[in-house]
C-alpha cells in the first residue's frame, strides 16, 4: 500500500505540485485580501442605478461627505479659542524687583515726605497691572479675540484685547498720572517699570492643540437617519449628490455588518474560491495554449509568482490608502511575461489579475478599464529591451492612456474638467516612472530563474563570445552555415511576427555539436577524402545524430539558456539521416534497424525552432544547386519543406499553414538573391 501510495506521487509529481501551487498562491493571496465583506451593488458615480429600486434593508445613519466634514472642521477651529495660562507668581517677582529698584530711578531721598507715598502710588500701578494680566511683547493671536484663561483651577472667558500690552505702559501711565500730584515722576515710574515688568499670561500651545484635537474627533461622521424601507434609489437615477452618499453610507454599514465573527468563515471561503479560480484558469491557459511552458514546473511558479506579487501588492496599497492605487505600476506584469513568453501570455496574465482586484479595489470599472487598455498598449507596443528607446516610449504611452482615460471619467462623473484632480495625475507619473524598474527586475529574474530575455539575446548574437570563436576555429564551414541559417530564420521569423532575435540566436547555435567531430561534416571537409569511408552507415549514422546529443551537452556547459538549447535540440526533429540510411538500405549485407537513423528529436515547438529548421535544411542542401534558376529554387524550396510537413515535424508548434509557405517565400527570395547572378568579371 506504501510502496503504490509513493509509485503514485512520483508519477503524478507534476500535476501534484501545481495543485500545491494553486493552493499556496491562493492562500497568500486572500491573507492579502481586505478585511470586509462586499455589497451585493456595484454603483458609480455619474452613472444610472441599474438595479431595482433599492429600499433600505435596516435602520442606518448617513456618512457625512468628506466635503461636510471638512466644513465643520473649519467652522470648529475657527471658533475654537486659544488657551492661555496666568502664572500668580510672577508678580511676586515683579514686587521684589521694583523694592530692590525703585530708589535707582525715582531721585527722591529717603527721607523725603514725598518718598514713600511714589513709592506706594508706584506699587498700586503695578497691583493694578497685573489685576489685569501681562501679554508677553509683540504676541500675535491666531485664533478668536475671546479666550480662555486658566488661573488656578478656574477657567474663563476674556477678551485677549482687555489684557496689558508691555508696548502700550508709556502711554497707560502718562495718562495715569497726568492728574495726580505724581506727574512729574511719569518718565521716571515708565523706566522703572520698563526694566521690571514681566509677562504673567502665557499661551499654552500644547493644551490648545489636545483640545483642538479631542473636539476634532469627536466631530460625528454621522448625520441624519434612514428608516428601513424608506425608497434610498429608483432604477435608471443618476447616482449623484445625496443618494450617491446614502448609499455609500449603506455600503459601509452592509459590510461592516457582514463582517461578523459567524460570518468570517464563510466570505473567507468565498475569497479563497475566487483566488483559486484566478490561478486555475491561469494553469488551464498555460495548459492548453502554451504546453511548453506547462512542462516547466520552475515556469510556471514564475508565472504564479508574479501574479500574486500584483495582486498582494495592490491590496496592500488598498488597506493602507486607497487614494495611492493608481501609483502601483501593475503593467509590468505583462511587460516582464512579454519578455519572457509572449505576449498573449502577458495580456491573459494581466487580464485575469486586473480582473481579480476589480474585485477589491474603488472605483472598480474604471480601474479595471484602464488597467486592461494599458496592458493592451503593451503587449502591441515595441518592447524589446535591446534598443533602451523602446521601455521609455512604452511607458509614455501608458501614461498618456491613464491621464486620458481618467479625465474622461472626470468628465462623466462630474461634468466638468476643474474637477480633474492634479494630485492623481501625479500618481501616474509615478506609476510610470516604478514601470521603469522593469529592466532592472527582468535581470533579476534572468539570474534567478535561468530565463532568457532580449538583452541576453543581443549579448549571445555576438559572433565573437567564446564559443561562436571555438566554433569558428575548429569548425569554419559549420560556422559559416550556421552565419548562412542565421540570416534566412531572422528574414522568415520576421516575415510571420516571429522572434526574430530568439530565432537568430538559436541558429547561430544549433550546430555547436560539430566542434567535437568537425571533419565528418562536408562543410568543413578540405578534401574529397571523407573519413565516413572506414565506417558502416550505421557509425556514421551515430556520428551525424550525436551532433545535437554533443551540441546539448556544450551548450549546458557554457551555460547558455534554455530557450537556446531548445534549438540545439530540435532543430532535425525525428527526420532520418536519409545518405546513410539509404546507403544501408542498398548494402543487404548490413542487418539495421530504422531508429539507427532517426534523429531522437524532440520535434520543433515554437515558430522560432520550426523556422529554424526549415531555414538548416533548405540552407544545407542549397549547396548541392548548380546555377540553378528561379523555378529550380522554387521546386527545391518546396519539396524540401513540403516533406517536413508531410512528416509532421510541425506538428507540435504553433505555425499554421499560411506561415509555411509564407517562409518558403522569404527563403526562395533569400537563394535566388544568393544564385543570381553575379556578372562574371573579366579575366
Amino acid at each position: 500500500m506504501v510502496k503504490a501510495f509513493w509509485n503514485f506521487l512520483l508519477n503524478n509529481k507534476d500535476s501534484i505540485y501545481k495543485i500545491f501551487l494553486i493552493i499556496s498562491c491562493s492562500i497568500l493571496t486572500v491573507y492579502f485580501f481586505p478585511s470586509g465583506g462586499k455589497f451585493k451593488y456595484n454603483f458609480q458615480k455619474g452613472r444610472p442605478w441599474q438595479y431595482n429600486t433599492l429600499y433600505a434593508p435596516f435602520d442606518f445613519a448617513i456618512l457625512k461627505s468628506d466635503e461636510e466634514l471638512e466644513i465643520e472642521k473649519n467652522e470648529l477651529l475657527n471658533k475654537n479659542s486659544n488657551y492661555y495660562r496666568y502664572d500668580e507668581s510672577i508678580f511676586e517677582q515683579v514686587k521684589l524687583s521694583y523694592e530692590n529698584n525703585f530708589s535707582n530711578f525715582v531721585l527722591l531721598p529717603a527721607s523725603d515726605v514725598n518718598y514713600m507715598d511714589a513709592y506706594n502710588y508706584g506699587l498700586s500701578l503695578l497691583e493694578e497691572i497685573y489685576s489685569i494680566g501681562v501679554l508677553p511683547l509683540g504676541l500675535e493671536n491666531n485664533g478668536n479675540d475671546i479666550i480662555f484663561l486658566v488661573k488656578g483651577n478656574t477657567e474663563t472667558n476674556i477678551d485677549i484685547n482687555d489684557f496689558f500690552k508691555i508696548e502700550d505702559l508709556k502711554n497707560w501711565i502718562s495718562q495715569e498720572v497726568s492728574n495726580q500730584s505724581f506727574n512729574g515722576f511719569g518718565d521716571s515710574f515708565y523706566s522703572l517699570f520698563f526694566e521690571i515688568i514681566q509677562p504673567n499670561i502665557f499661551f499654552e500651545k500644547e493644551f490648545t492643540e489636545n483640545i483642538i484635537e479631542s473636539l476634532l474627533n469627536n466631530i460625528s461622521p454621522y448625520r441624519g437617519i434612514i428608516p428601513e424601507n424608506s425608497i434610498i434609489i429608483s432604477k435608471g437615477e443618476i447616482v449623484m449628490g445625496e443618494n450617491l452618499q446614502v448609499l455609500l453610507s449603506l455600503q459601509t454599514e452592509y459590510e461592516s455588518q457582514l463582517w461578523s465573527e459567524y460570518s468570517y468563515y464563510w466570505i473567507i471561503l468565498g475569497y479563497s474560491i475566487l483566488a483559486v479560480i484566478t490561478f486555475l484558469t491561469l494553469l488551464l491557459f498555460i495548459y492548453n495554449y502554451r504546453s511548453e511552458l506547462y512542462l516547466s514546473n520552475k515556469k510556471v511558479t514564475f508565472i504564479f509568482l508574479n501574479v500574486v506579487a500584483v495582486i498582494s501588492l495592490t491590496t496592500l496599497v488598498v488597506n493602507f490608502n486607497a487614494d495611492y492605487t493608481f501609483a502601483i505600476p501593475i503593467c509590468i506584469l505583462p511587460l516582464i511575461l512579454k519578455t519572457f513568453f509572449d505576449p498573449r501570455l502577458g495580456l491573459f496574465a494581466h487580464v485575469i489579475a486586473i480582473l481579480t482586484l476589480g474585485f477589491i479595489v474603488p472605483n472598480s470599472f474604471e480601474f479595471v478599464f484602464l488597467q486592461i487598455i494599458a496592458g493592451i498598449v503593451i503587449i502591441q507596443s515595441v518592447t524589446q529591451l535591446q534598443n533602451r528607446a523602446n521601455l521609455f516610449i512604452t511607458v509614455a504611452q501608458i501614461v498618456l492612456i491613464y491621464i486620458v482615460g481618467y479625465v474622461a471619467f472626470t468628465l462623466i462623473r462630474e461634468g466638468s474638467i476643474s474637477e480633474v484632480n492634479p494630485n492623481i495625475i501625479g500618481l501616474f507619473l509615478i506609476n510610470g516612472l516604478l514601470t521603469l524598474f522593469a529592466q532592472p527586475l527582468i535581470y533579476l529574474y534572468e539570474k534567478a530563474f535561468n530565463l532568457v530575455s532580449d538583452v541576453s539575446l543581443l549579448e549571445l548574437s555576438d559572433t565573437n563570445s567564446p564559443l561562436l570563436r571555438d566554433l569558428s576555429n575548429k569548425a569554419p564551414g559549420t560556422f559559416h552555415h550556421s552565419l548562412e541559417v542565421a540570416n534566412l530564420s531572422e528574414t522568415a521569423a520576421s516575415a510571420i511576427g516571429a522572434n526574430t532575435l530568439l530565432a537568430r540566436v538559436g541558429a547561430l547555435y544549433h550546430d555547436i555539436g560539430k566542434i567535437n567531430n568537425p571533419s565528418f561534416f562536408t562543410e568543413n571537409q578540405t578534401s574529397r577524402y571523407s573519413p565516413h569511408k572506414k565506417l558502416t552507415p550505421i557509425e556514421s549514422a551515430k556520428i551525424i545524430i550525436d551532433h545535437v546529443s554533443d551540441g546539448v551537452s556544450i551548450a549546458k556547459k557554457n551555460k547558455l539558456p534554455n530557450r537556446v538549447i531548445d534549438f540545439i535540440r530540435t532543430h532535425h526533429g525525428t527526420s532520418k539521416v536519409y545518405y546513410f540510411f539509404k546507403k544501408a538500405i542498398d548494402s543487404k549485407d548490413i542487418k539495421f534497424d530504422e531508429n539507427d537513423f532517426t534523429y531522437h528529436g524532440p520535434k520543433p515547438f515554437s515558430k522560432e525552432t520550426a523556422v529554424l529548421m526549415m531555414a538548416d535544411s533548405v540552407e544545407a542542401a542549397s549547396k548541392s544547386l548548380r546555377d540553378p534558376d528561379i523555378n529550380q529554387i522554387t521546386d527545391f524550396v518546396n519539396s524540401i519543406i513540403d516533406k517536413q510537413v508531410e512528416e509532421k515535424q510541425f506538428s507540435e508548434c504553433q505555425i499554421t499553414f499560411a506561415d509555411i509557405e509564407t517562409v518558403k517565400k522569404v527563403l526562395i527570395k533569400k537563394l535566388t538573391n544568393i544564385y543570381n547572378l553575379r556578372i562574371e568579371y573579366p579575366k
